[in-house]
C-alpha cells in the first residue's frame, strides 16, 4: 500500500464546474485514521459505511465490522467475509472464548469479518465478545503494525456522552488514541451524534454528516463544522452528506455518496417479495478452526458439568455416612452403658428385685450377656473407625474435584497476573525513558551549545538526545534552512524557541508528532518553519521541508487535535502561543 492509493466513493456536490467531480480517499487514512459517520435513520449512513467497506475489499485490504443490526452481510454476494454471531444464518456461532482466533484470522489471515452480535440475547455476552474481540486486535497490532479497520455500528451505545464508560467503550477510546500508530484504525457510526462522547467525535480525522433533524444533533454539526452547516444537514437527500477531512485544503465538501454494490440487508423491508441472493462462503478449514474452539470449550463446560454432578452425589454420600456415623455413637455408647451396668452390679429395674449378686445359671447368663454387649461394642468402634476413614478420604476427594472445577477462574487469574506483569514491565521501561530524557534536559540546560535546541519529540523516545544532529551535514541542512526561512520574510524569535523547547510543551509536541506520519526530522522542519513564518497552509509548508505531502498534513492534525496549533478560515496553521505558554506556567 502506498500513501498514494485512494478509492471512490461518490461525487462532488457543488454549484460550480467541480459538480459531478469523483470524490477519493486515501486508503492509509481511512485503514488507520479515526473515521466518524452519522446520520438519522435512512438518511445513508450504512450505505456509506458498506461502499467504504466494498472499496477496501475490492483493493484487497481486510476489515472488521460489529454488526449490531444485522445489516451487512449482504457484502458476502460479492466478497468472501466471514460472517459470525449468534444467528443459524452465521458461518459459525461464536462466543467470547473465540475472540482471540477472530483476531488472527483477521490480522494475520487477511480474512474479513462481519462480528453480528444483533442475535445475542445476552447484552453482556455480546459485549464481551466485541470488547475481548477489540482488545486482541489492539495487542496484535502493537507488533504486526499492519494497516486495519475496525467499523464499530451503533457506537454511541459504547461510547455514551453522558452515561458511564464500560470496559468495552474505554478499550474503543484507547483504539481511538493510540491505535493509529500502530496501523489499527476506527470507524464509529451513530444516527445520534448527540448521544456519542464527544472526545471520540472531535478526535476524528474524517467525519461524515448525513441528514440530521433533531435539534441537538444540529447543534453538535453546528458546533463541531459551523453553524452554517448545522442549519443545512436537515436538508440533505438521501446519500447526501457533508464531508470533512483534515487531509484536503477544503474544510468540508458536499457529496453524493454512491449507492453500494452488494445486496442491502438492512433496507426497510417492502410489500416486495423478499429474496435473499447468492451468498460466498469461506473457507470450512476457518469454520473448524474456530468449530474446534467451540467443541472444546462444550467439552470443558460438560466436563465441569459432570464434576459438580460428581460432587453433589459425594456430598450425598457424605451426609448419609454421617447419620450412620451418629446411629453407630449411638450404639456404641448404649453398649458401653449396659456393660457397665452388668459390671457393677447395676441393673435394669426389672432386675433391681435382686438383693445380692446372681449365681449359678443366672451368673453364667450374665457373663455371657456382657461379653456379647462388649463384642458389640468393639465392632461399633470398628464401624466408627471405618466410617471416619472413608468420610476422610471423601472429604479429600470433593476437594479436588472442586479445584478441577473451579480450574477456568483459576486459569483467569493467573492470565490476569500475567497480563499485570506485563503491564508494570513496560511501565517501568517508560518509567526509565522518561528519566534518560529529564537527565538530558538537565544537561541541556546546565550546558547549552550554540545553535542546539531541546529534541522535541524525544520524550519517551529512548536514545534520542536533542534536536541537534550529530551528522554535520544535517546541522547545516537545518541552518541553511533556517537561513531560507528568514529570507522568506520570517524570523525565529528567541521566545518562539524557548517557549517550543520548555519540557512541559515539548512532550506534548513530541505525543502529538508519535501520533502522526511524521518522522522527527521532519516534524522538527514543520515547527521551525511555523515559528519564523507562520500563519501557513499545508501546501506552502510541504515544498519548503521536502516531505510527503500526508506527512504534513497528518503532524498539523494531531498538533490540532492537541491544541497546540490553530487553523483559521483559510485553511492557514499557527502556534497557539497563549495555549503553550498557559502549558508552560501550569504543568512547569
Amino acid at each position: 500500500m502506498t500513501e498514494s492509493q485512494h478509492v471512490t466513493v461518490g461525487e462532488l456536490q457543488a454549484a460550480d464546474d467541480d459538480h459531478g467531480t469523483d470524490v477519493t480517499l486515501p486508503v492509509v487514512q481511512l485503514l488507520t485514521g479515526r473515521g466518524f459517520v452519522t446520520g438519522k435513520s435512512g438518511s445513508g449512513k450504512s450505505n456509506t459505511a458498506s461502499v467504504i467497506g466494498e472499496e477496501l475489499l475490492e483493493a484487497g485490504y481486510p476489515l472488521l465490522i460489529v454488526d449490531t443490526d444485522g445489516e451487512y452481510y449482504g457484502l458476502k454476494e460479492e466478497y468472501e467475509l466471514l460472517h459470525a454471531g449468534a444467528d443459524e444464518e452465521c458461518d459459525i456461532q461464536i462466543g467470547a472464548e473465540h475472540a482471540e482466533k477472530i483476531a488472527t484470522l483477521a490480522l494475520e489471515e487477511n480474512v474479513p469479518v462481519i462480528l453480528d452480535v444483533s442475535g445475542y440475547l445476552d447484552e453482556s455476552e455480546a459485549d464481551e465478545l466485541i470488547r475481548e474481540t477489540a482488545r486482541h486486535l489492539f495487542t496484535k497490532e502493537k507488533k504486526l503494525k499492519k494497516p486495519f479497520l475496525l467499523v464499530v455500528e451503533e457506537v454511541h451505545e459504547y461510547i455514551p456522552e453522558g452515561g458511564g464508560l464500560g470496559e468495552t467503550g474505554q478499550m474503543l477510546i484507547k483504539i481511538g488514541k493510540r491505535g493509529r500508530k500502530h496501523g489499527l484504525g476506527i470507524v464509529g457510526i451513530s444516527q445520534r451524534p448527540a448521544d456519542v462522547k464527544k472526545d471520540f467525535i472531535t478526535q476524528a480525522n474524517w467525519l461524515v454528516w448525513h441528514r440530521l433533524t433533531w435539534e441537538n444533533d444540529t447543534k453538535v454539526v453546528g458546533r463541531i463544522v459551523d453553524r452554517e452547516y448545522g442549519e443545512m444537514v436537515s436538508d440533505l437527500g438521501d446519500g447526501e452528506a457533508f464531508l470533512q477531512t483534515d487531509w484536503t485544503e477544503a474544510d468540508v465538501r458536499r457529496i453524493q455518496f454512491r449507492r453500494k454494490r452488494t445486496f442491502d440487508a438492512g433496507a426497510t423491508p417492502g410489500l416486495d417479495d423478499f429474496e435473499r441472493p447468492e451468498l460466498k462462503s469461506v473457507s470450512e478449514t476457518l469454520v473448524g478452526d474456530l468449530q474446534d474452539i467451540t467443541e472444546q470449550q462444550e467439552k470443558q463446560r460438560n466436563r465441569v458439568a459432570e464434576l459438580e454432578s460428581k460432587l453433589e452425589r459425594k456430598d450425598e454420600r457424605i451426609a448419609e455416612l454421617k447419620s450412620e456415623l451418629e446411629s453407630a455413637r449411638d450404639v456404641s455408647a448404649a453398649a458401653r452403658k449396659m456393660a457397665n451396668a452388668f459390671r457393677h452390679g447395676d441393673v435394669e429395674p426389672e432386675d433391681t428385685q435382686q438383693t445380692e449378686l446372681p449365681t449359678g445359671d443366672a451368673a453364667e447368663q450374665q457373663r455371657e450377656r456382657m461379653e456379647t454387649l462388649e463384642s458389640d461394642l468393639g465392632d461399633a468402634r470398628d464401624r466408627i473407625a471405618e466410617l471416619e476413614a472413608e468420610n476422610e478420604r471423601l472429604r479429600s476427594e470433593n476437594e479436588r474435584l472442586a479445584k478441577q472445577a473451579d480450574r477456568p477462574e483459576v486459569d483467569a487469574l493467573e492470565d490476569r497476573v500475567d497480563e499485570l506483569e506485563t503491564a508494570l514491565a513496560r511501565k517501568e521501561i517508560k518509567l526509565e525513558q522518561y528519566r534518560e530524557f529529564a537527565d538530558r534536559q538537565r544537561q541541556s540546560n546546565e550546558a547549552p551549545s550554540p545553535g542546539t535546541s531541546t529534541d522535541l519529540s524525544s520524550a519517551g523516545s529512548a536514545g534520542s538526545s536533542t534536536t541537534a544532529s550529530a551528522d554535520p551535514a544535517t546541522n547545516e541542512k537545518r541552518a541553511n534552512q533556517a537561513a531560507r526561512h528568514s529570507d522568506d520574510g520570517g524570523s525565529t524569535t528567541d521566545d518562539d524557541m524557548a517557549l517550543l523547547r520548555s519540557d512541559p510543551v515539548s512532550r506534548r509536541i513530541a505525543f502529538a508528532r508519535r501520533e502522526s506520519l511524521c518522522n522527527e526530522d521532519y516534524a522538527w522542519d514543520v515547527l521551525t518553519l511555523l515559528a519564523s513564518n507562520g500563519p501557513l497552509g499545508s501546501r506552502e509548508i510541504e515544498p519548503r521541508v521536502d516531505a510527503q505531502m500526508e506527512s504534513v498534513r497528518s503532524l498539523l492534525t494531531e498538533l490540532r487535535t492537541d491544541s497546540l496549533v490553530t487553523r483559521d478560515g483559510d485553511g492557514r496553521y499557527d502556534f497557539d502561543r497563549s495555549r503553550l505558554r498557559r502549558i508552560r506556567r501550569e504543568e512547569s
